[in-house]
């Protein structure tokens, strides 16, 4: 959206024209409500990754030809999105002697017996175009077209043209249960909670058992856990779960070999060489200091490896054949991708990589593939036992009493040497990253490294990726939390080789991506969260609680002129938190974790002794509030230290009256750990998500007691009596 402050002779330029067609806003409105306009040279190379060229004036008029044409040559658009429910009005190009007919298939292949009207032209004046003049026409589509993904067909004259017809609920409906009694669960980072049955992190059957207990010993009726998108297939493996190369399979370092079925067919030979292999990591289990997650893989890998090559029972193997078909041809891909990453190596950024010199098709491609069948199988095996795991262990929350269960969540992109890129490139505007312009918390901006999905490939492709992404996250999950849900409305684009200062935002038609959410929801039944904390504009929250999404409160975000607000006035359409991932556990905010650590990774643009004193003052009031309410006692300030458990279950007391449709309580709160698990704008200068959990006293926390610890005894106590 341009700032009206804009002067009619900018607006007028053919560049801002062309940027405005392809929905790249050229000005925007910051944190503190000052104006920025981006340059000549960010918007030429944002328009170029779209794949048209802007390089001169020329140039620039062809591109506006190009896209005048594409509106105009056919009958309706790629994409159509109608909600159930109401007539939706499908604008027709039609010549002016053609009178439109239009015929829906619909996802079954059925054709739809309702009625489309036509209205004549809108009064619209015609467009000379091609030698002919066009005009709008428009069909009405009825209220009573079921729900799904459908396939519409306009016909005029000679002409023909179809759409993707996305038929989308009004809103995702909260189920009446849940409404009736509140639900609350744990948030928990699966990798760093580990049983004694772990290789050294945790895994999708730690997570099974995980879910039992949190349900049997505190009552809890979900998990929010961190991504499990896939990762590298050999180590090292990047630790970030916000870095995938794959959104759409799973990360299958989280497998227990002994778990797979096939396990049980081994021989003692086999066995004994697992359970060695096994043996060499288990002391990892308690390692409180930091999580190794390459020795975990390099010895877990060739245990799996040897349950593969055992083979599989006739039944087995059909299962095993089912599944690859029912994800071909993106499974073959992303196996393919594996086998390219195992056998030639990490691929790089340089140009010299075979990710830049070979695609997926590519003859020698192929004739790895055909050198290693084996090894190809196996990551496609590999995946099959990830989804097989991972779906265990939803029921297994169900199957206990969870009434959500698994709270996934998805990633807001995919590195950019990852497989879905590499599988699919047509699918992404190469040459740029996505990230976010400067703020209060990082005001150089931000820069995630993550090629974004190209927009005109969506509607071309009516959402194809991103559906298929949506239904697969469902597949095994009770709720979807979505990270930076502002992505589907617009996203900071960032020009190669440019500062994250340099980007411009690019607009997304965040109906479409909202009603194909609604969907994939109303098809699991399941609840949607999005986050939308930092720079989120009031008409992205309208949209969300229109469509039944709900927000993210945050206790300690939840300012206002430098006080806070009192949890009974926070908006009922959210699931509210004490803190996030990027932030330090209670008990470290209390003790200004959040200040002397960025303070000793030199993150401080201001000296630090200003910084402690406005974390101070912003203590202080986040205390007053508490007192207030009556969920601390006064005395207890004066030694915080001492009375550190109190202060922190006084938090939550506070959050359970909260008129908040959702409560999460942290696992590292409810153990006492102090430790920031993520500390953003670091990468190796802290070991984000490697931090193991660990109590109050620095003692590993396994998961079989993990539900039973004292402390987080008290704090479900909490939840039961002030929810």
């Amino acid at each position: 959206m341009v700032h009206n402050t804009e002067s009619d002779s900018r607006l007028a330029r053919p560049l801002i024209r062309l940027a405005n067609s392809l929905g790249i806003s050229t000005s925007y409105i910051g944190q503190t409500h000052d104006y920025h306009e981006a340059s000549d040279d960010v918007l030429i190379s944002i328009i170029q990754s779209m794949g048209y060229d802007a390089s001169n004036d020329e140039k620039i008029r062809e591109s506006l030809r190009r896209v005048r044409a594409q509106e105009y040559s056919r009958l309706i658009p790629p994409t159509i999105l109608h909600i159930q429910g109401a007539e939706s009005v499908v604008q027709v190009n039609t010549t002016l002697l053609e009178s439109p007919t239009g015929t829906i298939t619909l996802e079954d292949g059925r054709v739809f017996t309702g009625s489309l009207r036509v209205n004549a032209g809108d009064g619209s004046a015609a467009v000379p175009f091609q030698g002919s003049f066009i005009t709008k026409t428009s069909i009405i589509l009825p209220v009573d077209i079921p729900v799904g993904y459908h396939t519409l067909t306009v016909n005029a004259g000679r002409r023909s043209t179809r759409a993707t017809l996305i038929c989308a609920p009004k809103r995702i409906t909260f189920d009446r249960d849940l409404e009736l009694t509140r639900p609350w669960g744990w948030m928990a980072q699966l990798y760093s909670i580990r049983s004694s049955e772990s290789w050294g992190i945790g895994d999708y059957v730690d997570l099974a058992q995980l879910l039992q207990n949190a349900k049997r010993k505190t009552g809890a009726d979900f998990m929010m856990i961190n991504p499990l998108h896939a990762s590298e297939p050999v180590a090292p493996l990047t630790p970030s779960p916000y870095l995938p190369s794959s959104r759409n399979f799973l990360n299958f370092t989280y497998i227990r070999p002994e778990s797979i079925e096939e396990y049980n067919l081994l021989g003692q030979e086999s066995r004994d060489k697992i359970k060695q292999l096994h043996d060499s990591v288990r002391s990892l289990n308690s390692n409180t200091e930091r999580l190794d997650r390459d020795a975990m893989w390099q010895a877990k890998m060739p245990a799996l490896w040897t349950i593969f090559k055992a083979g599989r029972s006739f039944e087995r193997q059909q299962q095993f054949d089912a599944f690859r078909t029912a994800r071909d041809p993106a499974l073959t891909a992303y196996a393919t991708w594996c086998l390219a990453y195992d056998k030639w190596g990490e691929p790089t950024h340089d140009g010299s990589s075979w990710i830049q010199a070979f695609s997926v098709d590519s003859p020698e491609v192929s004739d790895l593939c055909s050198k290693y069948p084996d090894t190809l199988s196996f990551y496609e095996w590999l995946e099959w036992i990830a989804d097989e795991q991972y779906g265990d262990a939803q029921s297994s929350a169900r199957s206990a009493g969870m009434r959500i269960g698994i709270m996934a969540d998805l990633a807001v992109g995919v590195h950019a040497l990852g497989s879905d890129v590499w599988g699919s490139p047509e699918r992404y505007a190469r040459g740029t990253t996505v990230g976010a312009p400067p703020d209060y918390f990082n005001q150089q901006g931000q820069n995630w490294s993550q090629p974004p999905f190209e927009p005109h490939n969506l509607a071309q492709t009516g959402y194809r990726a991103y559906r298929d992404m949506l239904h697969h996250m469902f597949a095994h999950a009770g709720a979807l939390r979505i990270d930076h849900i502002l992505g589907l409305f617009r996203l900071w684009w960032i020009p190669s080789g440019r500062g994250a200062r340099d980007g411009a935002y690019v607009q997304y038609d965040a109906g479409v991506m909202l009603g194909i959410l609604a969907i994939e929801a109303q098809r699991a039944n399941g609840v949607v969260v999005g986050e939308d904390l930092g720079i989120v504009p009031d008409y992205v929250r309208e949209s969300l609680k229109s469509h039944g999404i709900l927000g993210c409160v945050v206790e300690w975000f939840e300012q206002r002129d430098g006080s806070f607000i009192k949890p009974e006035d926070w908006t009922p359409d959210a699931i509210a938190s004490v803190n996030t991932h990027d932030m330090p556990p209670a008990s470290g905010y209390l003790q200004f974790e959040q200040v002397s650590l960025r303070s000793s990774l030199h993150l401080l643009n201001e000296p630090l002794d200003q910084v402690m004193a406005a974390a101070r003052i912003e203590q202080r009031a986040l205390m007053n509030v508490l007192v207030d309410g009556g969920w601390i006692d006064r005395e207890w300030l004066a030694d915080i230290p001492q009375h550190e458990q109190d202060i922190v279950e006084g938090q939550y007391k506070a959050l359970c009256t909260s008129p908040c449709k959702l409560l999460a309580v942290s696992i590292a709160d409810g153990v006492g750990e102090g430790r920031t698990q993520n500390q953003p704008g670091t990468n190796n200068e802290y070991p984000n998500w490697r931090i193991p959990l660990a109590d109050a006293n620095g003692d590993g926390v396994p998961a079989e007691e993990l539900f039973i610890h004292q402390r987080l005894q008290s704090l479900t106590h909490i939840m039961h009596r002030y929810c």
